[in-house]
């Protein structure tokens, strides 16, 4: 007599648990366009307050080129993000990097491409010497970092005399802002290939999945058998050459570089970081929502500025932002905070 009973329990059971699934599945599709759809409707709030300027081909490839930069160290910042870590010389290696390329190719006459393979192996010490010191000593990671950007900045204002250094090769400038393809500086292009690449590399790769392997726990990651401080060093070296990828756009772009080029941008790179980790794929730290990211932030600061808000509306956009982006991304990762054992 109980096996009709037990089957309605097992129906019933089921749909509960299919009800849940289907929550579940529409709660992570939400999560994932949420970002996309706010950039959205930024854009239609902007364009309807402020049609005549905003609305403009000019504002938009202006909005796209000029932030290749940020977006190249965004994408080094969420490198060792991913398996758990900062690196706060992200800044210094960008700034040290354009520096370099400067100081090679203006005052010693080194042709451009020699003097880029100098900041790119100056950025793979600088990376290796993080990690070493991070994982062999103990120290986090947060402070190794801080105390590399400081340092890397006091070299870059010692080899640059405190002086901004222009004139950098032709070839260089006019291959990242002077050429273009539909209006937007190639600069742009070039970013979104790295975007590709290291979507690629995280997604598809053994080296992505045992970097977020390690992010998502470093005592199971060592139990499986994974090299968990090889695959934190290996982070903060990939972290350092896409930073001075960075300082070489930056190069390009001003046609030379600034001893504090780099201070400014740490701040937008930390806040579009944790915001790509709100979208796409939430939870995680992924290339094509830090990209959503920064153009978002991006096109909030222009709309303002446009509208004639004054220039501090950058800093309390970048620093709310930061602010709201942790929280979120805290969220998105269910609550769960990450492993540093």
């Amino acid at each position: 007599m109980s096996a009709p009973d037990d089957t309605k329990d097992s129906t019933a059971t089921k749909d509960v648990k299919n009800s849940r699934s289907s929550k579940a599945n529409r709660l992570d599709l939400v999560q994932r366009v949420a970002l996309p759809f706010a950039w959205l409707l930024l854009i239609v709030g902007f364009g309807i307050a402020n049609p005549s300027v905003f609305l403009t081909a000019a504002t938009f490839q202006t909005m796209l080129g000029s932030q290749a930069v940020l977006l190249v160290l965004t994408l080094a910042l969420i490198v060792p993000l991913t398996a758990g870590d900062y690196d706060l010389s992200v800044a210094g290696v960008l700034t040290l990097s354009a520096m370099m390329v400067a100081i090679l190719n203006v005052q010693h006459g080194w042709p451009i491409w020699a003097a880029v393979l100098a900041a790119l192996a100056m950025a793979l010490v600088v990376g290796l010497v993080n990690g070493l010191i991070m994982v062999y000593f103990g120290i986090e990671s947060l402070i190794v970092t801080l105390g590399m950007g400081t340092l890397l900045t006091g070299i870059t204002l010692w080899a640059s005399d405190s002086a901004t250094i222009s004139g950098i090769s032709q070839g260089l400038v006019e291959y990242v802002i002077v050429k273009r393809f539909a209006g937007i500086s190639l600069a742009f292009f070039y970013a979104i290939a790295l975007c590709a690449v290291l979507w690629w590399v995280l997604e598809y790769t053994s080296i992505g999945r045992r970097l977020l392997f390690v992010g998502r726990g470093r005592s199971v990651s060592k139990l499986s058998g994974v090299r968990v401080g090889r695959v934190r060093v290996g982070a903060l070296m990939g972290s350092s050459v896409l930073a001075a990828l960075a300082g070489v756009l930056y190069a390009g772009t001003s046609g030379g570089a600034d001893p504090s080029s780099g201070s400014s941008l740490l701040l937008p790179a930390f806040a579009a970081a944790f915001l790509g980790a709100t979208s796409i794929m939430p939870g995680r730290f992924n290339p094509w929502g830090t990209a959503i990211a920064v153009y978002f932030l991006v096109t909030g600061i222009t709309g303002l500025q446009l509208m004639g808000v004054q220039s501090y509306v950058q800093q309390l956009f970048y620093g709310g932002a930061l602010l709201v982006a942790v929280a979120l991304s805290q969220l998105a990762r269910g609550r769960v905070p990450l492993d540093n054992g």
